[in-house]
């Protein structure tokens, strides 16, 4: 076995292999950051809000199992005595539910196709016990009381 000489690495070598060590964890980092999973539910809220809803909190237990009855990422409704009060569930992207009446709805149709007005009302049909106390402002049940938030209670 022939010995070969051992050489010495240049300082610009030993540059290049340091900027291919960090320029790959890096591009890879990059890569994953730009593949958010939440953009198209971002989007969803970004687009309902400008349509005139408004996003109210899951930010107590209550809240939380009302949001649940809704059917995530579908339009849907609930009647009032003033007409009907458009919601959705934004499990994911905010924690919320987006809450608009015609004029709100009649905007975001513009711009998406609506569901059709016999989905919504099977979807009415099949949780008919709305609950709208739980979303007024002084629903809060206090510090003394559990809330719920996305994954844990505090």
């Amino acid at each position: 076995m022939a010995n070969t000489p051992c050489r010495r690495t240049t300082r610009s070598e030993r540059i290049h292999a340091l900027s291919l060590q960090t320029a790959l964890p890096l591009a890879t980092l990059v890569t994953l950051s730009a593949c958010s999973p939440a953009a198209p539910f971002l989007k969803t809220g970004d687009e309902l809000a400008h349509s005139g809803f408004t996003a109210h909190y899951a930010d107590t237990t209550e809240r939380y199992a009302m949001m649940n009855l809704l059917p995530a990422g579908m339009l849907t409704y609930r009647p009032t005595a003033t007409g009907p009060v458009y919601l959705y569930a934004d499990r994911l992207g905010c924690g919320c539910v987006y809450m608009g009446g015609r004029s709100a709805f009649a905007e975001y149709s513009r711009g998406h196709q609506a569901p059709a007005y016999a989905a919504m009302t099977a979807e009415l049909n099949q949780h008919p016990g709305w609950d709208w106390s739980v979303w007024s402002g002084n629903a809060d049940p206090g510090p003394s009381q559990p809330r719920h938030v996305i994954g844990a209670e505090w």
